[in-house]
């Protein structure tokens, strides 16, 4: 493949794959990456058995991280697929977003880790694309997470929130671009690539002999 493509593709993977790591570590270890993010603004929420109040709440791959109102955070056991229940002011009516909704964020890992191979084989056409069609449908997924969280806390009742997309939603979708970069950058070089073999003629040491001989002729 020519450099022209080849280093371009190799710096997108590369940065594609960092940005993918991160997001794999996520809440509880890193605070920060997070994918939806419920801001409380009024009302007296609480989490699970935890009777404190809380000001926000956080989800991640692995677990939740919730903010109470004195300041302290606290956040759910680290495991795949985990369940967050919330209550509203009463701690009467509350709602429950399941693991079902949790568990593909654990996919992050797994695109990770094709990634690393994609770039060790300095990116395959094959496996390339085959990340991107997974990562196309765990964007999906990530969003439904959001409008799921976002239809539950709006049930709450006295409660007023507001849910954002967080920044490791973001970092997913920035992935997601630097990976379709490659995937474009991959096609564009090797077809350069077959374009120059087929204009390109290699003569042979017979060529050449027949050639001379002309030339003296």
């Amino acid at each position: 493949m020519p450099r022209l493509f080849h280093i371009p593709g190799i710096v997108f993977l590369l940065c594609a794959f960092v940005l993918l790591f991160l997001v794999s570590i996520s809440l509880p270890f890193l605070t920060a990456l997070d994918f939806a993010r419920v801001n409380f603004k009024d009302g007296s929420p609480t989490v699970g058995s935890d009777t404190n109040v809380v000001d926000q709440i956080r989800f991640g791959t692995w677990a939740n991280c919730w903010y109470e109102a004195s300041g302290t955070r606290a956040c759910s056991a680290a495991h795949n697929a985990y369940t967050t229940t919330l209550y509203d002011s009463q701690h009467q009516g509350f709602v429950t977003i399941g693991p079902s909704w949790t568990r593909g964020l654990a996919v992050h890992p797994v695109a990770t880790g094709v990634t690393f191979v994609a770039l060790l084989l300095s990116f395959s056409t094959h496996v390339t694309f085959t990340l991107l069609a997974s990562l196309t449908a765990f964007l999906a997924a990530l969003i439904a997470l959001y409008v799921f969280v976002k239809h539950e806390v709006g049930k709450l009742a006295g409660v007023s929130a507001n849910t954002d997309t967080a920044p490791g939603f973001w970092l997913t979708f920035v992935s997601f671009i630097l990976l379709c970069l490659a995937g474009c950058t991959v096609c564009f070089g090797r077809r350069r690539a077959r374009t120059e073999g087929a204009t390109t003629y290699n003569y042979s040491w017979k060529d050449r002999f027949r050639r001379r001989n002309a030339t003296k002729v």
